[in-house]
């Protein structure tokens, strides 16, 4: 991803924070795979911007997964980094999600938990209806945007945050996300992208101390075309 690249998707920049509308298809973090994930993309970007010379600084406060897209938050200072994954970690930090299934919800809205317990050897999450088999108990509500035949638009706001958390709980409840073959959907996508976006994101801003808050547009896929006048 070359400069020009990367400025188209900036949604928002000043001293601290850097937001970014992430692809589909990007790593947030380095990983076995060795390819160049986003937060390296973003000290390439900083560097040729402001003209800097030496070692970039830019943290990464949260994660969204490889395939999914949308509002990323990175720190452009460490002490915008600590601050900020402390409101992560503290659960002040308000996340909406859209996700687009086949099979529409059993509710038109809900709140639902689950217990989650992650195998890290093949990187899957399973869900449990209760805690008798451990886990991590995790908590998501959703409502039913739009139903256009078997396009189901849902937007969901983890309540706690776990990986996989929309991934694994939707497809609990017989909503696979489209696309999302790791957690029950029957085929890929053409890009290898899954139908999860990361819509907005909002807290406290760690400096500032004044609300904050990133709407991020949806991807230009053709699994979102369905829903342009909802946009």
């Amino acid at each position: 991803m070359n400069y020009q690249e990367f400025l188209q998707i900036v949604m928002y920049e000043d001293n601290h924070l850097l937001v970014v509308n992430k692809p589909s298809g990007m790593l947030v973090q380095g990983d076995q795979t060795g390819d160049t994930p986003i937060s390296e993309h973003a000290k390439e970007y900083i560097a040729k911007k402001y003209n800097k010379q030496g070692k970039v600084f830019c943290g990464t406060p949260h994660r969204i997964d490889r395939p999914v897209s949308g509002t990323l938050v990175l720190a452009r200072t460490s002490k915008a980094l600590e601050r900020v994954s402390k409101l992560f970690h503290d659960g002040k930090v308000d996340k909406t999600y859209w996700a687009i299934t086949e099979k529409r919800p059993p509710k038109t809205e809900d709140t639902i938990t689950h217990w989650l317990k992650k195998d890290p050897n093949k990187n899957l999450t399973h869900a449990h209806m209760s805690d008798k088999k451990g886990g991590l108990k995790s908590t998501l509500s959703y409502r039913l945007v739009r139903a256009l035949g078997d396009r189901n638009l849902i937007e969901v706001k983890p309540l706690t945050g776990r990986p996989h958390q929309i991934r694994v709980q939707l497809a609990r409840i017989g909503c696979p996300i489209i696309g999302d073959v790791k957690y029950g959907f029957p085929k890929p996508t053409k890009d290898g992208s899954i139908a999860l976006h990361a819509r907005s994101i909002s807290f406290e801003h760690p400096v500032k101390k004044e609300p904050f808050n990133v709407v991020s547009p949806i991807p230009k896929a053709f699994v979102w075309s369905f829903f342009e006048d909802v946009i």
